[in-house]
């Protein structure tokens, strides 16, 4: 291992030279991918349609400052808005940066009403929203903060909620609350969905007390489960999101998409990023909507994401000491363990299948969207395999 790495990962023993498609190769042998990246390789590896948009604004123009206009970045905000709820898109770089943003935007959208007391932010249990020093406090995971606050551990700003808990929740909605943000569909915190009438509830919630609803679909968006954004499911929309990971196929971009009401509060010079929507990352990302954005692609999405559940549900009927249940939507699947998924993990990765951890004794699959019916089947064979090995 290179010592000149901070150890901020303890880095599993693979490194890989090359991809095509699903699969991963190091020097001697394949692998097939069914994490992408945590959820980032939406097109697979070396997508020729992603190289052939990056090596044409590659040799015209990588980055220039946001102080001009940038074509490719407003062709993609038309683009991002035209797809969704949204009016407005501010770029960045990340996830954990849009959230971050999202939070920055609900708090001055109160102040500029004059609501000065309205900060606090109603957040989920087991939720993830990233690594700043604002999101260690909106996710769940007391780790991620240990001294890194002031004031140690502490949710400041933030009021945590059970799920499908509609009653407690507008028990926390006081004079001081700004927004409720939630994952529609989270995928760090153990791939969990929730209740269509909750979300209309929630929805509900926000209208009679005047506050913003908000989503971080950094991991569930951008045509993981089927459809554009996950939230379509539940038949609801945000009044703000952030969006990033499959967004640019790989290459590194964070969106904030907004209504006008929102967007009315953020003038000149109240938020930035130098590299944000760069022409290089927008020509990608706009390759990317561009494909994923099909009613054919998204059709397919729901299709395979079918056909990987009830593999898995089939699997999971003869091993009921292992495993507790099959979760998720479309291309962003759960199993939940009795077992370590640190061992399940490991025992996939010897028979050449990577899959990733995650909250909840969860291991999720993400395997790339436009994965072949073919490359499931081998995936779930290798999971059966595993399975046997466990039992």
């Amino acid at each position: 291992m290179n010592n000149y790495i901070l150890p901020t990962y303890n880095r599993i023993n693979l490194k890989f030279i090359n991809g095509k498609g699903a699969w991963l190769f190091t020097k001697n042998d394949k692998y097939l991918d069914f994490s992408s990246g945590i959820a980032v390789n939406f097109l697979g590896h070396a997508n020729k349609k992603l190289i052939k948009a990056l090596n044409l604004q590659a040799n015209k123009l990588w980055h220039t400052s946001n102080l001009f206009r940038i074509s490719e970045q407003e062709d993609l905000a038309k683009m991002l808005c035209d797809y969704s709820f949204a009016d407005k898109a501010f770029f960045c770089n990340s996830g954990a940066e849009a959230t971050e943003g999202v939070v920055k935007i609900i708090r001055r959208y109160h102040y500029m009403l004059g609501d000065y007391n309205r900060k606090n932010i109603i957040v989920l249990d087991n939720a993830f929203h990233g690594r700043t020093l604002t999101s260690i406090q909106a996710g769940s995971n007391k780790s991620h903060r240990e001294g890194f606050l002031a004031k140690n551990n502490c949710d400041c700003g933030f009021n945590r909620v059970p799920s499908d808990d509609i009653n407690l929740l507008e028990k926390k909605i006081n004079n001081n609350t700004a927004a409720i943000l939630f994952e529609p569909i989270q995928g760090e915190g153990g791939v969990n969905t929730f209740s269509l009438n909750y979300f209309k509830k929630i929805k509900s919630l926000c209208k009679k007390y005047k506050i913003l609803l908000a989503f971080d679909e950094v991991q569930s968006g951008i045509a993981r489960t089927g459809k554009m954004f996950s939230h379509e499911w539940y038949r609801v929309s945000p009044d703000i999101m952030s969006l990033a990971k499959g967004l640019g196929g790989g290459f590194p971009i964070g969106a904030i998409l907004m209504t006008n009401k929102i967007s009315k509060c953020m003038g000149f010079g109240t938020h930035g990023s130098t590299f944000g929507g760069n022409q290089l990352a927008c020509s990608v990302a706009l390759a990317v909507i561009k494909e994923v954005s099909k009613k054919s692609f998204l059709s397919k999405i729901q299709d395979n994401g079918l056909f990987l559940k009830e593999k898995l549900e089939k699997i999971k009927q003869n091993y009921p000491n292992l495993i507790i249940s099959i979760k998720g939507k479309g291309l962003l699947v759960g199993i939940e363990f009795k077992a370590s998924t640190e061992k399940f993990c490991s025992l996939a990765r010897e028979k050449k299948l990577l899959l990733v951890p995650a909250a909840k004794n969860v291991v999720r699959l993400l395997p790339p969207l436009n994965v072949k019916k073919n490359e499931i089947k081998i995936a779930v064979s290798v999971i059966e395999k595993c399975l046997e090995e466990l039992n």
